[in-house]
This record gives structure tokens, C-alpha cells and sequence, in this order.
């Protein structure tokens, strides 16, 4: 007969079980804090697909074409535009560079797209890029934390845990909110307010797995069959269940006997999502796991598709390394071929499946690259006064762009859109009302846009 000691009993239950819990109750402790934990009206999508191209990749590069940056090559920003660009710099305004990739139209709505995106560019049709995103933040750090949370300081819940909070879970045996954090290049360390949940409670956070081991303190202990494991935890059932009977209603420990099962169901659920063995050559092939420079991306993608097909409500994929202040063709030709493959097989594969009508799949940065070179090292400066994202799937209109820039892609000139105008987009989407979603913070009626005017960009769904 195998005992468990102390140790590996806190490391396969308890472990597991902390993560586990704040989804498995997410549903019902989202309607006793405020939350309907239903929808306000007739969803677009059931889960969401962030992908996060940390670093700021340039607008005016990859999906914002200006052919105008050719004609004034070398040239000075010109006084027009320098009037409507806040935080502008006159150091900053020389040397207009024009883009090293060509634009080229592509399917039946003639949407163009840099050649850096071959592959992404064959999917125009259902993607909506929205070219007028806009903020005032040009900081890494903090602009990640805006575009994630809607707020610089990162002190607000990430657009993850506010879907947890209205939605909660569709899966009793996996978190609700899982993100990945694709290291592909040293860039600072991940803004962690980016899966937090600020004033929410902790059980809506999002989960941090890697997409090569999974989630942690999920296996079995060595020698501990299941059935075995499962008389174990019936026994402190039992125990925990009489304690109840005779002081009375407890939520803390009743919620302490369901994280003891959904612990025992996720060493079961875990190990079976992150074992790709069950995937087609074919399949692993198209996201580029059989190439070294797409292969971390190819799976992180991969495991996307596994976890919307199992019911994970938000995934947050975060791929590091757009950040091009020398050499923007070298890094972004770098990037470009770790990422436009596996986002390809991702949309195709998604369709394949029958998930990209359910799944809404978001590309973008916490900011653009201004169309000037930055010193003398052909790279560009940060620019969140107007940058580029994409939507597909989950109800969008695709083969339409929305909102435009200046001719040179340095300001919005039409229908500014915010991140808080993306997030109530997000939430739109998935049937929640952003100004309907309230959580009572110490007597603030708090929502997802906090005091930001923000909205849902409808045109976004035709």
C-alpha cells in the first residue's frame, strides 16, 4: 500500500487545486458578487484568443500601407502633422524612412498587407484591421498595462478577469483564463497586471502555463493510482462534509472540497490538452513545429486551438520581441517568420474546426513605431498615437479596415479608437455590456472602461 507524505499530498491536490478553484466556482461566485455570470445579450463568441505581439510592432510596416513615406524619404515630418502628435520631439521629426517591405492586396476584398505576412495575408477576408488605435502611453511597460487592463498604472483587472468575473467558466476540469508568455527575445519581463485581477477577487485571475510542460503540480504522484487518489479525497470529503453538518454553512470549506476534486479531474483533463502526440503530422506541421524558428510560436497557437475546443473562455498569448529601435528590418523579418505561420495555420485550423464563428481572434501591440528613423540605426521610436490591430472571427466582419491615419501613419485622422473602445469590443462580442458589468469596490460602482468614455466599435461586426 502507497502513503502519501505531506509534501506530495499539498504538491498533487492543494497545488493544483489553488489554480483550479478560481474557475471551477467562478460561475456562481460571479453572480453573489455582482456579476450575472450570463450574458446581457446574444453573444458573437464563447472564448477569445488574444494574441499579443509585445513590443510594438509598426503599423506603417505591416498592415498600414503609406506610399507616401517613399516620396519624402530623408525629409522632415511635415508641419501639419506635427500639430495633431502629442509627446513630439523636434530630434524626432527628421529623417522620414520609408517601409522596407512591399504592400500587396490580397483575396476578394483587396486588403493590403506587407509582405512580412505572406501567409496571415491569404486570410484578409475574414480579418478586420483597425488602423486608428490611439493612446497616449509610449512606455513598454505601461502601455502593455494599457493595453491590457485599460489603465498605465496596471492597478485595474486585466480584460481577462473581467470576462471571468461576467461570464465564469465553461469547464469544470480546466481554468477559465489561461496565458502564455512566448519569451522569444529577452524583452522585459511580462506585465503580470496583464492576467491579474486588480480589485477583483483572486479566483479570476488568469492561470500562466507553459505551452511545453502545461500547468503545474497537476501529475500524479509517483506509485498513486487513481483510484486510490480518488478514496483519498472521498475520505476528507467525508471529514469536511460532517465538519459542515455541524457548525453549519462554511463557503470557505465547501469551496475547499470542490478544489480537492476539480484538483483530482484536472490530473486527468491537464495532461490530455497538452499532449499534442494526439494531433496529426499534418496538423503540427502547418503551425511549424517542424521549424526551429516558428516552433515555440507554432505550439503556443497550436495550444490555443486545444483550449477554445475544450471550453477555456479567454487565452492570452503574449509573443515578445517587436521592439525595433535599430535595424526595424531585421527584427521585424525576425518576428515576422516566428509569427505569421503558426497565426495562419491558427485562423485556418480554427475553421478547420468549426471554432473561428465562436472564437474571437485579436493581433496587436501595446503601441506602433513612428515613420521616422530613429537616430541612425533604421529602426523607429514608439508611437501610441496611432498604431495598428486586427479582429477575426467571433462575429467579425471580415475584408474591412476601420478608421485611417495621416499620410504618413503618425496620427488618427478618422474614428479614433481606443484600447477601452477594443476592450468594450471584446466584452461586446461575448454578450456582456460593459457598462452593465459592475463590481462594488468598496462602494465604487466599478466596470471594465473605469472613467474612460470607451465603447464598443460596432462596425467591427458590420
Amino acid at each position: 500500500m502507497h502513503f502519501l507524505n505531506r509534501r506530495q499530498f499539498t504538491a498533487a491536490g492543494i497545488g493544483a487545486g489553488a489554480i483550479a478553484l478560481q474557475s471551477l466556482l467562478a460561475g456562481e461566485t460571479a453572480a453573489r458578487d455582482g456579476a450575472s455570470a450570463a450574458p446581457h445579450h446574444p453573444p458573437t463568441a464563447r472564448s477569445v484568443i488574444f494574441l499579443f505581439m509585445s513590443g510594438g510592432p509598426s503599423q506603417v510596416d505591416t498592415f498600414d500601407p503609406k506610399p507616401e513615406l517613399s516620396r519624402l524619404e530623408g525629409k522632415d515630418v511635415p508641419d501639419s502633422i506635427v500639430a495633431r502628435v502629442p509627446r513630439i520631439k523636434r530630434a524626432g521629426l527628421k529623417n522620414l524612412m520609408a517601409s522596407p517591405w512591399e504592400f500587396h492586396s490580397h483575396g476578394e476584398s483587396g486588403l493590403a498587407v506587407s509582405t512580412l505576412f505572406p501567409e496571415v495575408a491569404k486570410h484578409v477576408d475574414d480579418l478586420c484591421v483597425v488602423r486608428s488605435m490611439t493612446h497616449r502611453n509610449p512606455v513598454h511597460g505601461p502601455g502593455e498595462c494599457v493595453a491590457l487592463t485599460g489603465t498605465g498604472t496596471g492597478d485595474r483587472p486585466s480584460l481577462g478577469a473581467w470576462c471571468l468575473y461576467g461570464l465564469g467558466s465553461m469547464h469544470e476540469q480546466l481554468p477559465a483564463f489561461l496565458t502564455m508568455n512566448l519569451h522569444t527575445d529577452g524583452m522585459q519581463h511580462p506585465q503580470a497586471a496583464g492576467w491579474g485581477t486588480g480589485f477583483l477577487p483572486s479566483r479570476f485571475q488568469g492561470t500562466v502555463v507553459d505551452p511545453a510542460k502545461g500547468i503545474s503540480h497537476v501529475t500524479m504522484p509517483e506509485g498513486t493510482t487513481s483510484t486510490r487518489r480518488k478514496s483519498e479525497l472521498d475520505l476528507i470529503r467525508q471529514f469536511d462534509q460532517r465538519f459542515v453538518e455541524r457548525i453549519g454553512g462554511n463557503g470557505e470549506l465547501e469551496a475547499r472540497i470542490r478544489s480537492y476534486q476539480m484538483a483530482f479531474e484536472m490530473q486527468t483533463a491537464a495532461p490530455e490538452l497538452f499532449d499534442i502526440a494526439s494531433e496529426t503530422a499534418d496538423v503540427q506541421k502547418q503551425y511549424g513545429m517542424d521549424d526551429a524558428a516558428t516552433k515555440l510560436v507554432g505550439r503556443g497557437c497550436l495550444m490555443a486551438r486545444r483550449m477554445v475546443q475544450r471550453g477555456v473562455r479567454f487565452v492570452q498569448l503574449r509573443i515578445g520581441g517587436w521592439d525595433a529601435h535599430g535595424n526595424i528590418k531585421g527584427n521585424h523579418e525576425k518576428m515576422a517568420a516566428r509569427t505569421d505561420r503558426p497565426i495562419a495555420a491558427l485562423l485556418n485550423d480554427l475553421k478547420q474546426h468549426h471554432l473561428l464563428d465562436s472564437t474571437l481572434v485579436v493581433w496587436g501591440g501595446e503601441f506602433g513605431r513612428t515613420p521616422t528613423m530613429e537616430g541612425l540605426g533604421k529602426g523607429r521610436d514608439h508611437s501610441p498615437a496611432a498604431y495598428t490591430m486586427w479582429l477575426a472571427g467571433g462575429g467579425v466582419r471580415g475584408g474591412q479596415t476601420i478608421g485611417e491615419t495621416d499620410e504618413l501613419g503618425y496620427t488618427v485622422t478618422e474614428r479614433p479608437v481606443s484600447p477601452q473602445d477594443l476592450h468594450a469590443t471584446i466584452l461586446h462580442a461575448l454578450g456582456i455590456d460593459s457598462t452593465r458589468l459592475v463590481y462594488d469596490h468598496h462602494g465604487l460602482q466599478e466596470t471594465p472602461l473605469g472613467v474612460s468614455d470607451g465603447a464598443p466599435v460596432m462596425e467591427v461586426f458590420g
